[in-house]
């Protein structure tokens, strides 16, 4: 079952065709983006972390492959894991997680060049690419390793040096490349096509819509933290409403949610 559904997930990967790869924080939104019809899912870090009452980056990789294998248990799709930056520093510890993900049944994970230290959020390119490599080995085509250059989070809008990473992670082996936070169209279809594997895109506000992704040669396009944070939003809404005005009108959004929980989840 877990190899079917790694090769299902990496046959979803085609240049041009993006696949939507939406991002949930738990086992119910897993189960609702499901019967809603998509067609892979992977977990967001930042959506996990607030489930547990908690900001991005303070999850444990034992806690993150324990969520992923949740999540992965909880529908028939196949899930991919953000695993942050592996948990790790050395690229021996990297291939650990990668290895940890294969034997929770997991068809995907992520790792990130994002360092966590503030003074040098960024892994120094060499070390980056020995990390994806160590990552690479331990996958063994046995799950789709997704590597991600994280320059643009993290206030490096340097474009030369984002391909030139993703196209060393390439070289080691990675499966998808991703560099979240790219939204101009010239530079998406600049990195696209420097690169030989497929590309994922974060949808951002000021990023292309699905129709111009897909023109542009993308192949998957993920939300991140959004659904989880717009549901917080909708939190929000409904709490002020009655805080403020006392009055009920959020079950108008309420009584679609119900309906759907009807649809996709079971006794």
């Amino acid at each position: 079952m877990a190899s079917e559904r790694v090769e299902a997930f990496r046959s979803l990967h085609r240049r041009g065709e993006p696949l939507l790869l939406p991002n949930p924080w738990d086992v119910g939104s897993a189960r609702a983006l499901q019967a809603l019809g998509f067609r892979a899912l992977a977990t967001t870090s930042s959506g996990f972390a607030a489930t547990l009452g908690r900001m991005d980056g303070t999850v444990t990789r034992e806690e993150a492959i324990a969520h992923g294998e949740l999540v992965a248990g909880a529908c028939d799709l196949p899930v991919s894991a953000d695993l942050e930056n592996g948990f790790a520093h050395e690229p021996a510890a990297v291939a650990d997680t990668v290895t940890a993900a294969i034997d929770a049944g997991l068809a995907g994970c992520s790792i990130e060049d994002f360092s966590g230290d503030d003074a040098t959020p960024i892994y120094d390119r060499t070390l980056a690419a020995e990390r994806i490599a160590a990552a690479a080995q331990a996958a063994h085509g046995a799950i789709v390793l997704t590597a991600r250059a994280e320059n643009y989070l993290h206030g490096r809008a340097d474009l030369a040096d984002t391909i030139a990473r993703l196209q060393s992670f390439q070289e080691a082996g990675a499966d998808v490349l991703y560099a979240p936070g790219i939204t101009d169209a010239d530079d998406i279809r600049t990195l696209v096509t420097s690169v030989d594997r497929p590309v994922n895109v974060l949808a951002l506000p000021t990023a292309p819509n699905v129709g111009e992704l897909a023109s542009l040669g993308v192949a998957r396009i993920s939300v991140g933290g959004a659904f989880a944070f717009a549901a917080f939003g909708a939190l929000v809404e409904a709490a002020r409403e009655l805080l403020e005005q006392g009055t009920y009108g959020f079950w108008r959004s309420a009584a679609a949610g119900r309906d759907l929980a009807g649809q996709a989840f079971t006794q």
